[in-house]
């Protein structure tokens, strides 16, 4: 009975021992929520992705399932409005073009306000981008970037036809050094403009001071500063210094293969213009370099912030608070900061990263590789001669005018600059 009892108690020492020394086991993860996301840009998609890994990794117990939809451009806001007008089929997150915001702070916002993630950030963050998508004190989006407008210089091309890009400063001097490169090159173009887009001039236009509309929301489509700028354009056009850009706009597979292929020197566009560089124009890759913009008078600010995109949680959302959460961890961290950079070639709204050297100059870097210079030297270059734009009701009606109608008689046609405005100008009034 003695040994009985004796190994009786040696088992359960054993067991006891062998309970102790077993590890616990790990949490089960929570199961994943849904978080069905619209965009109208392919390339957004990706950072998304990675920004959902990431977020995962830090987040056992909040897990996200994003689901991400690609739409046409009009498609999807179109689509968007008719959802939230409908009260039903909208996505928990969606990407709003700046341009078309304001059509979506009008009567009874959809969108949910979002300060409670905006403000604990604003003395980290450029506020201006969020203020372009805010109303009565409310954010309803946040930006993906600056935006900060900059010129693309072809280098090769410049230093064949003994054009020292660095010695550009004002609008004459480009002028002067189109007319120098054209002698050199007399198939090939120093710049070109869209016909049916604003990324070119609306630069040109904010160091003036003007805008496309007023701070009390009203349009200024014709305006002095307006035809001063669509004059130049216009000679530079008509003088075969620029070219109207195939396709319309800097955008297009057209205009893309035509720069790809050497035939057009330079091009105003936003920093967040580097990755289509990048992705459509590969063999430029060693050729190009960034600068900041010419200005009309010496002492003018030489960039304007343009376009964004407002990432906004609708109202549908099946989980407000975890949609939030993630959007502040993709836009307003420091770690979405980096990879906006990595990943998008973006000028992030984070400011801190703009300083970190090991990010923004880091040699295997994309966009590094890509550009004889440091993009990021540029734009710490003028990063305290940003302006920003207005955005309001009246901006999405004076865009499309500016877009369909503008631009395209502008260069293409030999109507009075002055009669283009004042029509515009009129016809915006009437249906604003």
């Amino acid at each position: 009975m003695k040994k009985i009892i004796a190994l009786l108690l040696a088992l359960t020492m054993l067991v006891l021992v062998g309970c102790q020394a077993k590890p616990a086991a790990p949490a089960a993860s929570a199961e994943p929520t849904e978080i069905e996301f619209w965009t109208f840009q392919e390339l957004h998609v990706s950072f998304y992705e990675e920004m959902a890994k990431e977020w995962n990794e830090a987040n056992p117990d909040r897990q996200i399932k994003l689901v991400p939809t690609v739409y046409p451009f009009e498609d999807m806001h179109t689509n968007l409005s008719l959802a939230l007008q409908a009260g039903k089929g909208a996505p928990d997150l969606v990407d709003i073009e700046f341009g078309k915001y304001a059509n979506f702070l009008k009567g009874d916002i959809q969108l949910e306000p979002l300060n409670d993630i905006v403000e604990p950030e604003l003395p980290n963050i450029i506020k201006a981008r969020v203020d372009i998508y805010s109303k009565d004190g409310k954010y309803y989006g946040i930006c993906f970037h600056v935006g900060a407008a900059i010129i693309f210089y072809n280098k090769e091309l410049c230093d064949a036809a003994g054009i020292n890009y660095e010695d550009i400063k004002t609008w004459d001097d480009y002028y002067e050094a189109a007319k120098k490169f054209k002698e050199a090159n007399p198939d090939k173009y120093w710049m070109s403009v869209e016909s049916s887009d604003i990324w070119h001039m609306w630069p040109q236009l904010a160091e003036l001071g003007a805008d496309m509309t007023d701070a009390d929301g009203n349009p200024t489509i014709d305006t002095p500063e307006m035809a001063r700028v669509l004059e130049y354009n216009r000679k530079m056009v008509n003088e075969g210094l620029a070219i109207v850009a195939p396709g319309t706009y800097h955008h297009a597979e057209e205009f893309y293969s035509m720069m790809d292929e050497g035939n057009i020197c330079s091009i105003v566009m936003p920093f967040w213009y580097l990755d289509r560089f990048t992705n459509y124009m590969p063999d430029l890759a060693g050729k190009m370099v960034t600068a900041p913009l010419p200005v009309w008078e010496a002492g003018e600010k030489r960039s304007v912030g343009q376009g964004g995109t407002g990432t906004s949680v609708t109202k549908q959302a099946d989980d407000p608070e975890l949609t939030k959460a993630f959007l502040a961890f993709c836009k307003l961290s420091k770690e979405g900061g980096i990879q906006e950079w990595k990943m998008c070639g973006f000028d992030p709204i984070r400011t801190e990263v703009w300083s970190m050297e090991d990010v923004t100059h880091d040699p295997e870097n994309t966009f590094v590789k890509f550009y004889v210079n440091n993009p990021f030297d540029t734009l710490l270059q003028i990063k305290d001669e940003v302006v920003a734009v207005n955005n309001n009701e009246a901006l999405p009606g004076v865009l499309d005018e500016m877009k369909a109608v503008v631009l395209q008689k502008a260069y293409e046609t030999d109507e009075p600059i002055e009669d283009i405005l004042a029509e515009a100008q009129a016809s915006v009034e009437s249906e604003g």
